[in-house]
């Protein structure tokens, strides 16, 4: 059958781009239209990438010319935790790398990002409608699928074989073929903006205020994505070329509420304010005037993302949690596999097999994820000792399973979903495991007064994350970690439960502490 195109793509962004890119590169011949709502993109978030999204992007995307010029060198993770409003900076507990990461990570402007990976598939011959609002589309499998939209005020209609949909969290097909899923059991939600005037963490002045803090570490704090963590709630602090610095708060509507103010900006502020790091960090900021956003229940998914005709890339198809920052991992993972599908099935295969394991796979790695690493993860996010066990793990976990395989083979692994087979059943078992045994140990820390006890006073920066054997290091690290915290968990078991006074927001939010906590009440 004729079409006007063999390629529609909806939503030009870091997805939809991809996928372009790599449709076009595969079969150059292919014919390919984006569609895109917006006159320019905005500085969305998602700026912090990980070591799988990094590799996506520079090693099967190519673009490590232009992030080595245009977006900043990212140096880990680092995690900050306090127990006090009024706690001294230096009596603060830090967890992180002592030295530079060994490999690439970006602290990235999604607004330039996005626009050079939108250019970059129209020099490749993508035709592109912007800005273009899409009023309708209409799928009929392998009899080709059409879609509508208005352009410059004049309504038109785009016949074509494959429509993929990339429009991000407004899940256009997820949403309008009744497939959407809020995740009920993660009622997370949002607040983050651009700040001008924030100190600079490596400064000279602080330095002569702070010499231990200076020298601990080998590498430059500020590149890092910088993390302030209290019971129910966490903090982001990315620095974006040119100065900008991106923070946001997320948090657990079950623990946390985020604390009132006559704006959303100065809410924020304010909440970063009464934290001791982010008292020194941010006192002379200013929020960046229409840059606040805001949203909730951040966390959903389709529960089916794909069929003859049309798929699914990114956020368009679910979104867990940003702690971690794996929206990018799930971008890169969905673009490259239907960008490939798109190209074996134009290129006359049958491609039923591979929609089926895309509908059926899907969900599994989203559930995994999300129970892995996320489920009920904010009842101890506000303990440094437990918070410390589950990054060691995590991260550790992170670099075994995915991060050596996209490093040893990308082209093949990024075709594979993660959790895929008895591999990825087994890690998921582990990783629940350990998470569902961190929640309770905080619950009974809760209960007997103490939670966050030992948020002061101590630094922990190790030597880093490698994807080879050398990451035993830190798997028995955070071992031992989680065994101390099993053994104090035992020696609390003979307390009595206590209630504490309302502390506010700086490492704490307390509220009585005989009070259910609604995640993991059957364990010890």
């Amino acid at each position: 059958m004729n079409f006007d195109y063999d390629v529609v793509i909806i939503g030009g962004a870091f997805s939809g781009a991809a996928t372009a890119l790599m449709l076009t590169r595969k079969r150059p011949e292919v014919r390919v239209l984006i569609i895109e709502k917006t006159t320019a993109f905005d500085r969305k978030v998602g700026e912090s990438t990980t070591e799988v999204s990094s590799c996506y992007m520079t090693r099967i995307l190519g673009l490590t010319h232009y992030l080595g010029h245009h977006q900043l060198p990212k140096q880990g993770l680092r995690l900050w935790f306090s127990n006090r409003s009024d706690q001294p900076f230096d009596d603060c507990v830090e967890i992180g790398t002592r030295y530079q990461s060994r490999l690439p990570g970006f602290q990235v402007d999604r607004a330039k990002l996005d626009s050079h990976m939108l250019d970059l598939a129209c020099r490749l011959g993508c035709d592109l409608w912007r800005p273009a609002k899409v009023t309708g589309f209409e799928l009929n499998d392998g009899n080709g699928q059409t879609v509508n939209a208005v352009v410059d005020g004049e309504e038109r209609t785009a016949a074509c074989r494959w429509i993929v949909d990339a429009t991000g969290r407004a899940a256009m097909f997820a949403r309008k073929l009744g497939y959407f899923r809020p995740n009920t059991e993660h009622p997370i939600n949002a607040v983050w903006a651009r700040f001008s005037g924030v100190k600079e963490w490596d400064s000279y002045e602080w330095r002569e205020r702070f010499p231990d803090y200076a020298n601990s570490c080998r590498t430059g704090r500020e590149w890092a994505t910088n993390h302030l963590f209290g019971r129910g709630w966490w903090v982001w602090i990315i620095p974006l070329q040119g100065g900008d610095v991106s923070a946001g708060i997320v948090y657990d509507s079950r623990i946390f509420k985020f604390p009132e103010g006559p704006t959303l900006g100065q809410r924020l502020h304010a909440h970063i304010l009464n934290n001791p790091v982010g008292r020194e960090i941010f006192g002379a900021a200013k929020v960046i005037e229409g840059d606040v956003h805001a949203l909730s229940m951040l966390a959903y998914h389709s529960e089916k993302v794909c069929g003859d005709g049309w798929a699914m890339v990114g956020d368009a198809g679910g979104f867990i949690d940003p702690l971690y920052s794996p929206g990018l991992d799930f971008c890169s993972y969905t673009s490259y596999y239907v960008a490939d599908l798109l190209a074996r099935s134009l290129k006359g295969e049958d491609v039923t097999e591979r929609l089926h394991h895309y509908n059926q796979q899907y969900p599994v790695t989203y559930r995994s994820w999300f129970e892995s690493l996320y489920k009920d993860k904010y009842y101890y996010m506000g303990d440094a000792d437990l918070t410390s066990a589950a990054l060691l793990l995590d991260v550790s976990s992170y670099y075994t399973g995915l991060v050596r395989r996209v490093y040893r083979d990308p082209e093949s692994a990024f075709l594979t979903l993660p959790f895929t087979g008895k591999g990825g059943r087994f890690a998921r078992n582990v990783m629940n495991f350990y998470n569902r045994r961190l929640v309770a140990l905080a619950n009974r820390r809760w209960a007997t007064g103490y939670y966050g006890k030992r948020n002061a006073g101590w630094r922990e920066l190790y030597d880093g994350f490698v994807p080879d054997r050398r990451i035993r290091k830190q798997i028995l690290r955070g071992l031992r970690r989680w065994c101390k915290c099993e053994l104090v968990n035992l020696a609390l078991m003979l307390r009595r439960p206590v209630i504490r006074a309302e502390q506010g927001s700086s490492g704490i939010q307390v509220s009585p502490a005989t009070a259910s906590t609604g995640a993991g009440s059957s364990a010890l």
